[in-house]
């Protein structure tokens, strides 16, 4: 977003003292109706989130999904403070609504319509309450959705919930056991058998990673996790590459987590009651050696494999660059460092964990990534990033895109009202101006 000059652009009728407390006069009065004309704006954007709010109330599915629509623009374009601060419980409680009793597509979009919700509040009472209500209808919902884009909406809003809202470890892997149940799941009388599409995969793996990046690795249950490093790794042999990558970046983030007993099996017969625990323990050393040894065979080939029949260019290339990035993590211990422009400023990471951060929030936040990078706190707070800002005073004001295109309209409340102002000073200067030659070539009579 372009930066605004904090000094506004005076007009200047003469030299002499009147048309001096004419100028300040009329500038102050053009200043008033400035702000008064964007206070108008955002009531009615504010007031059109209220129309969309009660829309969320009607019987047909189809005013609800729009108003959803509505709602994820609003939200995605500005942050909405004012509204979350009059409606947040309203909203939160019927999107819950939606997701409990919608079609795919309206779970999807009140699965994000509560994840930008969920961005907006940020860290605090607001955030928790946000997981602890939306937790039981997500993990619900999921157990009885086969719709590709219902389960990634539902697993993204999850995450996002989770990473902004959880107080504890326990929370925080409370939210991905729901997600590893989708990829790993042990069946039993209550549970559906059923295939995930690979983009599912993909979504899901990426959001068990994205949680993962909050984690203390020594905090984490050994028991829920020990299957996941051969789980990955197997991934990595699968035919999809979007399913590669995420299994790519969740390998790589294990082992920057450091706590790998964590996330493997002992072989068999080699448990806790064995005999010879010294053997337990090396028997073990050796299996997680093992593994790794093969991950990085499996790393490698995939940094360098050609394109076949059919395959995207652009995908082959962003499978090479993730997994050469991954090798060179495991041979060397080097982190990938990136550098991205946000306006003026440079957002960069250093680590697995940030990066596998950004590139999720910014998936999911789409075209409101920019905005939200600017002007969000709680984002500003979890990449140390802090946008240069110009500190603007009185009426001035940070516009959105679509506050601008508003203003430069010329039917619009602003732009009118600058209109008239402009107007009434060029006749008061012209009268002025005549008055003046008037007296004067009355002075030259005889």
């Amino acid at each position: 977003m372009g930066k605004r000059s904090s000094q506004r652009k005076k007009v200047t009728l003469g030299d002499s003292d009147d048309d001096d407390s004419l100028s300040s006069s009329s500038t102050s009065r053009s200043e008033v109706m400035l702000s008064q004309g964007i206070e108008d704006v955002q009531l009615d954007k504010e007031s059109s989130l209220d129309q969309a709010l009660d829309a969320l109330y009607e019987k047909r599915a189809t005013t609800r999904e729009r108003a959803l629509s509505s709602i994820l623009e609003a939200f995605s374009s500005s942050l909405q403070h004012l509204f979350v601060e009059k409606k947040f419980a309203t909203l939160l409680h019927q999107c819950l609504n939606s997701i409990k009793r919608g079609s795919a597509k309206e779970t999807s979009l009140a699965s994000h319509a509560i994840g930008l919700l969920a961005l907006t509040v940020g860290h605090g009472e607001n955030a928790h309450e946000i997981l602890d209500e939306s937790v039981l209808p997500i993990s619900q919902a999921l157990k009885s959705s086969f719709e590709s884009s219902k389960v990634s909406g539902l697993v993204e809003c999850l995450a996002i919930v989770t990473f902004i809202g959880a107080n504890d470890p326990e929370e925080t892997e409370r939210s991905m056991q729901i997600m590893w149940q989708l990829l790993h799941p042990k069946l039993g009388s209550n549970v559906v058998s059923r295939k995930l599409s690979a983009d599912v995969i993909a979504v899901v793996v990426s959001a068990w990673s994205f949680l993962l990046t909050t984690m203390d690795g020594w905090k984490l249950n050994p028991k829920n996790w020990q299957e996941s490093i051969s789980y990955f790794s197997n991934m990595l042999d699968k035919d999809d590459r979007s399913v590669r990558i995420a299994a790519g970046e969740a390998l790589a983030l294990i082992f920057e987590v450091g706590s790998l007993e964590k996330f493997f099996v002992e072989p068999k017969g080699l448990g806790d009651n064995s005999i010879h625990e010294e053997n337990t323990q090396r028997g073990g050393l050796a299996h997680l050696q093992g593994l790794k040894g093969k991950i990085l065979n499996q790393v490698r080939n995939l940094s360098t494999e050609a394109g076949g029949k059919g395959s995207v260019k652009k995908d082959l290339n962003s499978q090479r660059n993730l997994f050469r990035d991954v090798l060179e993590f495991l041979e060397g211990g080097y982190c990938p460092e990136t550098s991205m422009k946000i306006g003026g400023d440079s957002l960069s990471t250093s680590k697995w964990s940030q990066l596998i951060q950004l590139n999720f929030l910014k998936r999911f936040l789409g075209g409101g990534f920019v905005k939200h990078m600017q002007d969000n706190e709680f984002l500003h707070e979890v990449f140390d990033f802090m946008p240069k800002r110009k500190h603007l005073s009185g009426s001035e004001h940070h516009l959105s895109s679509g506050e601008k295109r508003m203003y430069k309209s010329p039917n619009s409340v602003v732009n009118k009202a600058r209109t008239q102002l402009l107007n009434k000073q060029r006749m008061l200067s012209q009268g002025r101006n005549a008055g003046h030659y008037a007296v004067g070539f009355g002075d030259e009579e005889p």
